[in-house]
């Protein structure tokens, strides 16, 4: 079969960052003597798709003019669409002069790349939150993680000396260019690209596959295996799933498995465009576009951020300037008496229809370890899922309590400590004061230092939860976003509760004295940061459970608490 001749990158050119030979010795040996910063696990994903060009014709993390105007109209400065901002935040102090140069290392201080810094200039969370993402509720991930960034952008030409190193799936782990020349020896013109973040079932099967016959293409199956949605299954999971199912299941002679190492922005909308730049420059002049397309779920009031088909009419608007055609991702349903799969809009009122939503594969068969049906899923990848999802009752989980000092979040923490003990359960307490005398000593009660410690105790957490522990969390943790971030840590098993107690109750237990001293510092015009008193505490708009800290005691609640678990499947009912 001929060679292809795939669709240019877009831009015309895939760029190319990565240095080599004397070049990248030289740069070095410099690295040394230069100033240096650690870049986020987010900028590490991003920097890797500049370097190899799939952010392309995105050359370096934006500058003040490419930012602005990506904000207000989605294109460039020099006009090219690209719909969502790609920076690099920094704290100024740790920065040389502009126009000198500064390394940057990932989270272990490995060096990847060598920065001239070009551009210093400052940015505004709650504008480009709206802009870039329509909201400015913290239960939007990208939100939530945007209260954490530092206070300054910087950009400038990059030269990377290392790629990041990986040692899972590295046969998958394709670059851009790499990706383009084995579908162009595929020999088909047309690609269809399909991006996941979770486990494929017998429906996106279906779908893949129609979609590259559709087209008479080769399909690009390329799962995201960066930073996804809090709550997805672990990439490690998901891929052995794919491996398997690409091997047994689909046209090797037309499918190619490769791994993208994005780290999504669940934009919606606008991430679909992004979503769609990134496979033109793999080789993709087709993408798949799904309902709720890159979603982040629900808002603070329980309403989704995006419409089902935002990005579908988006992605619509744009696909003669992107060069990529969507095919949209229609909802299939299995017909059981005709063993097949049909558009769910073609289906005869008469027809008896299978249909199993996420939540269902969720709740009921993998948190009760059920096999899912082999209509529904392949066998090897229902083992799958089975291996490394144990029954709930077998999970680990996270129970947040929050709630203004003297609400009873760590009387009730103790009670539900005893209980959960006496129910078989591996329990860690981690009470905010004793947090503080231990994991947090030395911070004090800025707003800064306050979420630096809600963020420590989230990351113990979350290390106890993937264990297979249960944990309970007593603090303060005032402020809707940090929570919110706390609860990505921890992912999905973190159950919230708010300890509702209100403040002339806290103060009339003050057995600290800590409220009255609170309210003498207002007086004497020496506010002391105290929550609920010179302090915002900002109560959660959506916990899974609510409790009462007057009218019932720290048993009653505990109680209730455990017939809630009971009502979940975290506990087995006795």
């Amino acid at each position: 079969m001929a060679k292809a001749k795939l669709i240019p990158p877009y831009g015309g050119k895939l760029v190319n960052l990565v240095v080599e030979g004397e070049e990248r010795e030289a740069l070095l040996a410099r690295a040394p003597k230069l100033l240096s910063i650690k870049i986020s696990q987010r900028n590490v994903c991003d920097l890797e798709l500049l370097a190899t060009g799939g952010f392309s014709p995105l050359t370096t993390f934006m500058g003040k003019a490419d930012y602005e105007r990506v904000l207000h109209e989605m294109r460039l400065a020099d006009g090219t669409l690209f719909p969502l901002p790609i920076t690099l935040t920094a704290n100024p102090k740790e920065l040389p002069a502009v126009g000198e140069e500064l390394v940057l290392r990932n989270p272990n201080n490995d060096v990847l790349a060598i920065m001239r810094l070009d551009e210093v200039y400052r940015w505004d969370l709650g504008r480009e939150a709206l802009l870039a993402y329509g909201t400015t509720d913290p239960k939007h991930p990208m939100v939530s993680e945007m209260e954490h960034w530092n206070k300054v952008c910087i950009s400038g030409e990059i030269k990377v000396v290392n790629l990041p190193k990986y040692y899972d799936f590295v046969e998958l782990r394709l670059t851009p260019a790499q990706v383009r020349a084995r579908l162009e020896a595929m020999g088909y013109d047309n690609v269809v690209a399909f991006q996941t973040r979770n486990p494929l079932h017998r429906i996106h099967e279906e779908l893949t596959k129609r979609a590259a016959e559709r087209v008479n293409g080769s399909l690009l199956i390329q799962p995201v295996v960066g930073m996804t949605k809090p709550g997805d299954v672990d990439h490690y999971t998901r891929v052995r799933i794919y491996k398997v199912l690409v091997e047994k299941y689909y046209d090797k002679n037309r499918t190619l498995l490769s791994l993208l190492p994005l780290a999504m922005r669940l934009a919606g909308p606008k991430e679909a465009l992004l979503h769609a730049l990134i496979r033109r420059n793999y080789g993709a002049n087709h993408f798949i576009v799904g309902r709720d397309h890159a979603g982040p779920g629900k808002d603070s009031t329980g309403k989704p951020f995006y419409g089902p088909y935002d990005a579908q009419e988006l992605m619509l608007k744009y696909e003669a300037e992107l060069g990529v055609k969507m095919i949209p991702f229609k909802e299939l349903v299995y017909l059981p008496d005709e063993d097949r799969y049909v558009e769910q809009e073609d289906v005869s009122p008469r027809a008896r229809v299978l249909t199993i939503s996420g939540t269902q594969v969720r709740e009921e068969y993998l948190a009760k370890g059920k096999l899912l049906p082999e209509w529904f899923t392949r066998p090897e990848t229902a083992e799958i899922l089975r291996e490394m999802y144990p029954p709930r009752h077998k999970q680990g989980f996270c129970v947040w309590f929050t709630g203004l000092s003297g609400a009873g979040k760590s009387a009730t923490a103790q009670v539900l400590t005893s209980l959960l003990l006496e129910r078989g359960r591996r329990v860690t307490l981690l009470d905010g004061d004793v947090v503080r005398t231990h994991l947090s000593k030395g911070l004090g009660f800025s707003k800064e230092d306050r979420d630096a410690n809600i963020l420590r105790i989230a990351f113990v957490a979350g290390e106890i939860v993937r264990a297979g522990g249960t944990v309970i969390c007593a603090a303060i943790s005032p402020y809707r976003a940090t929570r919110n971030e706390a609860r990505k840590m921890v992912g999905e098993n973190f159950i919230e509760v708010y300890m509702d107690t209100p403040l002339e109750i806290c103060e009339q237990r003050d057995v600290k004295g800590l409220y009255a001293k609170a309210r003498q510092a207002m007086v004497e015009g020496k506010p002391m940061g105290f929550t609920g008193i010179d302090d915002p505490y900002e109560p959660p708009i959506s916990p899974e459970i609510t409790l009462q800290g007057y009218g019932s005691s720290p048993e009653e609640n505990a109680r209730k608490f455990i017939a809630y678990l009971e009502e979940q499947g975290y506990l087995l009912p006795q």
